[in-house]
């Protein structure tokens, strides 16, 4: 595969630019969502030991991936207090210089009593990634909240109002859309999805999901995409799919799943005139949509697969080829427009949780218990180039910048750079 430059990526792929600085990766999944990147080389071969800049220890624990703001690395983490069975949380906001690997600042912005909720085992209390506009952090804790910091490190605004019975814990991360912070509430009692003013935090709007189905928590990152000139939020729920309008929240579309699903993770993706959403747990299904229309559009489905169908590792788009990790193991090439399948393979490090990148024209991908693999894109078989082992659990996805390869393990904060 010839490497894409950014600009034609973000032309292809159609996301509305939403970012001040496109070289920065100011989201899950990094500019526009589409988890490409194209600058310096990042390393191939990583490890504990291996081609490491920097490590950081990080206080308590957290699944949030890094996001860099200005030279910043910024993620979430809980730390408990005391050391009891069931301790509070303080949730937390912490501050990384990216070059030198030296903790600028740790700021807490919630407490979560231990009664409010417990997390599934794969799952934390600061699991969704932050988001920024270049001038400010925005971080997510589910139903305890969110909070609007400055580079500083000074919290700007809190909100805490939106109150909901999590299953698992919380897990979607925000996104921006029209100057306001969106993110979808899916637990077991109410489900919505809500926009706040990014400078204010205070409510834009909020539309209910109107859901009627037996298990109706979720936990997806929306995506903001732009189809035939006009912008909508795709916002994937247990049961369907549904486009809204940035601007008032309303519901545009719906998709029907072919079999009832529920525990939403994977972000929708948008290529080719089509978005990729995974329907779910027990009946998984990829499904390719045609975002088009008003109310029910589920005969938009262009084509769907349930083989290899992921759970929680976001698909990948490289040139005309959707790669899909699913969460055993096996990584698949598709057609992205048909839907036929090229090839599925094995690959080594057991189970995945985190989503594959593209960098420099290569995938990088990192199992639950550390294995990393770095992947040549080729619709004829599996060509894989590296493998790493950091030998310690992680659930983050890479973050690369600037010729460097950014992880969060279990414990730690690593950067990656070659040796000069």
């Amino acid at each position: 595969m010839i490497p894409l430059a950014l600009s034609a990526a973000l032309l292809m792929f159609g996301a509305a630019p939403i970012k001040p600085d496109a070289a920065e990766w100011l989201e899950f999944r990094g500019p526009n969502g589409v988890g490409h990147y194209e600058g310096p080389a990042v390393p191939t071969a990583w490890g504990p030991d291996k081609n490491v800049a920097w490590k950081l220890p990080l206080p308590g624990a957290g699944w949030s991936s890094p996001i860099l703001v200005r030279g910043k690395l910024i993620l979430t983490t809980a730390v408990p207090i005391g050391s009891t069975e069931k301790p509070d949380y303080e949730l937390r906001v912490v501050c990384v210089d990216a070059k030198t690997g030296k903790l600028d600042w740790n700021e807490q912005v919630f407490l979560e009593k231990a009664s409010v909720s417990q997390p599934h085992k794969k799952n934390s209390h600061a699991s969704p990634t932050p988001v920024s506009d270049g001038e400010r952090l925005i971080v997510h804790f589910g139903h305890m909240g969110t909070a609007a910091l400055d580079l500083a490190g000074k919290v700007l605004w809190k909100n805490d109002s939106y109150s909901y019975e999590p299953q698992h814990g919380n897990g979607g991360s925000p996104i921006l859309a029209e100057g306001n912070v969106v993110f979808s509430c899916d637990g077991r009692d109410k489900q919505f999805v809500v926009a706040i003013d990014a400078k204010t935090g205070k409510e834009a709007w909020k539309t209910d999901r109107n859901m009627s189905g037996l298990l109706k928590f979720s936990f997806a990152t929306a995506q903001l995409i732009e189809h035939d000139g006009k912008k909508m939020i795709v916002s994937a729920a247990s049961d369907w799919c549904a486009g809204y309008d940035p601007k008032t929240g309303k519901e545009i579309w719906r998709v029907k799943y072919p079999k009832s699903g529920w525990s939403l993770i994977t972000r929708p993706v948008y290529a080719h005139g089509l978005v990729f959403i995974s329907s779910g747990y027990v009946n998984q299904h990829l499904l390719a949509i045609k975002p088009e229309g008003t109310g029910d559009i589920t005969d938009k489905i262009v084509w769907s697969t349930s083989k290899f169908a992921t759970n929680t590792p976001t698909p990948l788009i490289v040139g005309d080829e959707l790669y899909m990790l699913a969460d055993q193991g096996m990584l698949s090439c598709l057609d992205a427009r048909t839907g036929t399948l090229h090839w599925a393979s094995r690959i080594k490090g057991g189970a995945y949780s985190s989503s594959p990148i593209l960098a420099n024209g290569k995938i990088y991908i990192t199992s639950e218990t550390g294995v990393g693999l770095v992947i040549q894109p080729n619709k004829k078989e599996l060509e894989l180039l590296a493998e790493n082992d950091m030998k310690e659990k992680t659930f983050a996805t890479f973050l690369p910048d600037n010729g460097a390869l950014y992880l969060r393990t279990e414990s730690t904060l690593f950067k990656f750079a070659e040796k000069k």
